[in-house]
């Protein structure tokens, strides 16, 4: 039997969860529009190892949302994590984000393309069949009319993410259906974490870090004009 914690902190939903064999035991996330991880990240920790009666000790693996994402909130997870197995000498999972998200529909036939918001009209995104294999990796791209028509012209897409949001009044293909209200979550991290474990796909603690995919851009404050 594998207990394995997970933590999703690449966008605004943060979330944990505890899972043995894959079979989550205790939920508990947060999505109010804000990155309020650094406040929420650890009580919600301790709220799911309480919920399901298990001590940190006890924990057979650590998994963490590896990005791309929010890089303040891919460093907390990550610093989170690390700790807990430095800790505790458990090893490290880390979990594709944007496979995680695409596990959070089913669909029958045709492509999936989770997307995360970059700034502006850019995205995260990354294509995967109707079995959740990954077919074509993960870019920063700007979105506009022709994006992703070589999938659109012949199959239904399902596009879904806070990446995907501001992409409908531009990709308006027939083909594409927009899946609303779904964010990575620790909910589909489980079942990826123990196949990881299963197989000893576990990264080095000491020298892991989040794929951020793009450098990190400080936005510099506007000047305030004197007053007199």
């Amino acid at each position: 039997m594998s207990i394995i914690l997970n933590i999703e902190t690449a966008t605004k939903n943060c979330s944990v969860s505890i899972a043995t064999n894959g079979d989550i035991l205790a939920i508990k996330e947060l999505n109010n529009g804000n990155y309020s991880h650094a406040e929420v990240l650890h009580p919600f920790i301790v709220d799911v190892l309480k919920e399901a009666n298990i001590s940190t000790d006890k924990i057979d693996a650590v998994a963490v949302s590896k990005g791309p994402g929010s890089y303040t909130g891919l460093r907390i997870g990550v610093s989170a994590a690390k700790g807990l197995c430095f800790a505790f000498d458990k090893p490290l999972i880390s979990i594709d984000t944007l496979t995680s998200l695409s596990h959070s529909i089913t669909i029958d036939e045709g492509f999936i393309i989770p997307m995360l918001d970059a700034r502006r009209m850019e995205v995260y995104a990354a294509v995967f069949n109707n079995n959740h294999q990954k077919i074509r990796e993960i870019k920063a791209e700007i979105i506009n009319e022709n994006s992703f028509s070589e999938y659109l012209k012949s199959n239904k897409v399902y596009f879904l993410g806070d990446g995907s949001q501001k992409c409908k009044e531009i990709i308006t293909h027939q083909n594409a259906i927009f899946v609303d209200a779904k964010f990575p979550s620790a909910k589909e991290m489980a079942q990826l974490s123990y196949v990881k474990y299963q197989k000893s796909d576990i990264e080095n603690v000491a020298y892991f870090e989040p794929f951020y995919l793009k450098d990190f851009v400080v936005i510099p404050e506007k000047k305030k004009k004197p007053t007199y």
